[in-house]
């Protein structure tokens, strides 16, 4: 039963950034009951671990939390995260301790151990090389290889990127690999939907693409990112939210959190979301999905 499933919508745009606290995390929450979502604040800021522990051990009950990464690695277009590899990780959880594992002396949940291991690194490009096996055979653009929900957000109108790409703008695979260790150490605290059943009571996890929420809202790929109230509240209005309180600018991460946690607290009653239709049981257990994305 989704309908009225939870009181509180927490949206997280994360970092994949060196450093005990990241500039590029931010979150915000919205009450089931109504109201503008508000931005949750951290005396001096936000850091990976700040963040795993409020969601280990402060999290509001029956919370719907929106992870602004990708919860694992391309699987279903060559039958592995790292095909050739013998003993490649079978599903998303093994992947999580793996990285986990690999990455144990990096601080504050880095993951640059793993991208430079030798197991690891032809897959992945950086900005000094693109590895051998960053792309599958049969690759059908230049950025690598895609998740089976990264093809829908594509056909939704996005651009996603792929999460073996370490460089650039676009790069979302240093965000993702530091996002699975935090996963790794919430198993048992928090079910992490589809890779974990939907419970039918408490909080859960799904990852979140915010331009998804950003295009639901009326504005295009190109406009996904707000960096003024003003734009920020014509959002919230066609999400039918509460606007916010300020005016001038606001960077993108926190726009990007509000915006998020109030298009979640509109969808997360829309049966259509827990069931897409590409969405198998081997893809949920291996690739997870993006909430939102059909």
């Amino acid at each position: 039963m989704i309908a009225k499933r939870f009181s509180h919508f927490l949206a997280i745009d994360w970092s994949g950034a060196k450093g005990r606290r990241q500039k590029g995390i931010a979150l915000a929450l919205a009450d089931g009951a109504g109201g503008p979502p508000l931005l949750v604040e951290r005396g001096r800021g936000w850091g990976r671990e700040d963040v795993l522990a409020l969601l280990r051990d402060d999290l509001p009950s029956d919370t719907l939390v929106g992870m602004d990464l990708g919860i694992a690695l391309p699987f279903a277009d060559c039958g592995a995260y790292f095909p050739g590899l013998a003993d490649s990780p079978p599903d998303a959880p093994a992947l999580w301790a793996r990285i986990d594992a690999v990455c144990a002396d990096d601080p504050h949940l880095e993951a640059g151990s793993f991208v430079s291991h030798p197991a690891f690194a032809a897959f992945f490009r950086d900005g000094a090389d693109t590895g051998a096996q960053f792309h599958c055979d049969g690759a059908e653009h230049g950025r690598g290889r895609f998740r089976v929900t990264e093809r829908a957000q594509a056909r939704m109108g996005c651009k996603p990127y792929s999460n073996f790409n370490l460089v650039g703008a676009a790069q979302v695979g240093k965000s993702s690999l530091t996002g699975m260790r935090m996963l790794n150490r919430l198993r048992g605290h928090l079910p992490v939907w589809p890779i974990d059943p939907l419970p039918d009571t408490g909080s859960v996890a799904v990852e979140i693409y915010t331009s998804l929420a950003a295009r639901e809202a009326g504005r295009s790929a190109a406009r996904a990112k707000m960096r003024s109230f003003a734009d920020l509240n014509r959002a919230l209005v066609s999400l039918g939210s509460p606007t916010v309180v300020g005016e001038g600018a606001i960077d993108d991460h926190s726009s990007d959190a509000l915006l998020t946690a109030a298009w979640l607290r509109m969808v997360a009653d829309d049966a259509r979301r827990w069931n897409p239709a590409d969405l198998t049981p081997s893809i949920a257990r291996t690739e997870g999905w993006t909430f939102g994305a059909l």
